[in-house]
């Protein structure tokens, strides 16, 4: 069973996308969090069942598709951990976030 990092960005992003969706409901809000946290938590038994990201194959990343969210992570299996690396809106273009 692997264990799960949360790196700083992927929290301050979970904290970005509650204030956003808590603008018109902080129900909803902690609903779309809740959702993320349980979609995160079964990657502790299958780490590997998101896909690779379609725009960066070549790159050990792979996502989970979460409502509109991406979860972007990375399975380091002599580890056995889970790091995510950020939580993105599924519009947003992701070259800003790795760089190229």
């Amino acid at each position: 069973m692997a264990e799960i990092i949360w790196s700083d960005d992927a929290l301050d992003d979970l904290e970005k996308v509650y204030d956003f969706i808590a603008r018109d409901s902080q129900l909803f809000a902690r609903h779309q969090i809740e959702s993320i946290h349980n979609a995160v938590g079964r990657l502790l038994r299958f780490p590997k069942s998101g896909r690779h990201i379609p725009e960066f194959p070549e790159l050990p990343h792979r996502e989970i598709i979460i409502g509109s969210y991406r979860v972007i992570y990375r399975y380091d299996s002599v580890k056995k951990v889970v790091i995510v690396v950020s939580v993105v809106h599924g519009r947003r273009l992701l070259k800003k976030l790795f760089n190229k």
